[in-house]
């Protein structure tokens, strides 16, 4: 299989974090050209901040990092520092980053990128609010027909939501953006919590990863340590779901994951289910299929796939 060009767009995050880390330790599989900040879980000074951690931790400097949209389309910014702490990237102390800030916006960047490289070989690969895909394809819609793949962590159906009953959270921070998306006709792939909630953390991997002892074992150990205990208390389960790496994951070893391809709905207009990803998973609404949903992993495979792409960095 070919080598996969990648722009990772994302609002970290613990898990977000991760998902990178397993990208730049993927060389492989994934030649990734840049990583765009949004602003999501925290605010974009924050996470634009994380992104050049990470990717300083990785020791990949040479990764461009932009900072992208600061706030969603239509609403105000719904954060979530109720679980991943103030920073973003709370747990261990993190010196700030020095790899530099890429001057160009982020979403000229993707704009660019789309119409420099040959069409149909890029992926997006968004692991946060859709601000930044929608806003590229609202200002150069030339782009979307460019565009090879967008793998999407959001959304969720059986498991309904996690911000409200009904949203999945980077939906509901900017639904507007989503509808956009999952409208523009480009091939989808979405992990919804339906998918993620089974790729549950256990003490024996997070031990896997403390054990490689090196920085990003150590680092991703007690990012999960941390991550972990707003979902031990929320559902009572044993870990807690990496819900971004699964974009990552799927990109390098896709059989790992089985779905449907349906058609899926973004609302907007409902005060109770705004953000809902409504998915006609059995079929009954007539509506054109327009994404790939996932529903299952094999969850082993998964960490242990992770974990091997990991222990690379030092």
């Amino acid at each position: 299989m070919s080598i996969r060009k990648i722009i990772i767009d994302t609002d970290p995050g613990q898990d977000d974090a991760v998902a990178i880390l397993l990208a730049l330790a993927s060389p492989e599989d994934l030649d990734v050209l840049g990583v765009v900040a949004v602003a999501g879980n925290v605010p974009l000074s924050l996470t634009q901040r994380n992104a050049r951690i990470v990717c300083e931790l990785a020791g990949k400097t040479d990764v461009p990092v932009f900072a992208g949209c600061d706030k969603p389309l239509k609403h105000t910014l719904v954060t979530a520092e109720h679980v991943h702490g103030k920073t973003g990237l709370d747990g261990p102390q993190l010196d700030d980053p020095t790899m530099p800030l890429q001057d160009q916006h982020g979403v000229d960047f993707i704009i660019d990128t789309l119409r420099s490289q040959p069409s149909g070989t890029v992926t997006l690969c968004p692991l946060g609010p859709l601000t930044n895909i929608a806003t590229a394809f609202q200002r150069a819609p030339d782009i979307i027909e460019r565009v090879q793949e967008i793998v999407i962590m959001g959304g969720g159906f059986f498991e309904g939501g996690n911000i409200t009953p009904a949203a999945e959270f980077n939906i509901y921070v900017d639904p507007e953006a989503a509808d956009i998306v999952f409208r523009a006709g480009a091939p989808l792939v979405v992990m919804p919590l339906d998918v993620t909630h089974k790729a549950l953390t256990t003490p024996a991997h997070v031990a896997a990863f403390r054990g490689m002892d090196t920085n990003v074992g150590h680092m991703v150990a007690a990012w999960t340590d941390f991550f972990e205990r707003f979902d031990k208390e929320k559902y009572g389960s044993e870990g807690a779901p990496l819900h971004d790496p699964c974009v990552i994951a799927y990109l390098i070893q896709p059989d790992l994951f089985a779905g449907r391809h349906i058609n899926v709905e973004i609302e907007t207009q409902s005060d109770l289910t705004r953000g809902m990803t409504v998915a006609d998973w059995w079929g009954v609404s007539g509506r054109a299929p327009n994404a790939l949903f996932m529903r299952d992993v094999d969850a082993d495979a998964f960490f242990g796939l992770l974990a091997e792409r990991l222990s690379r960095l030092a």
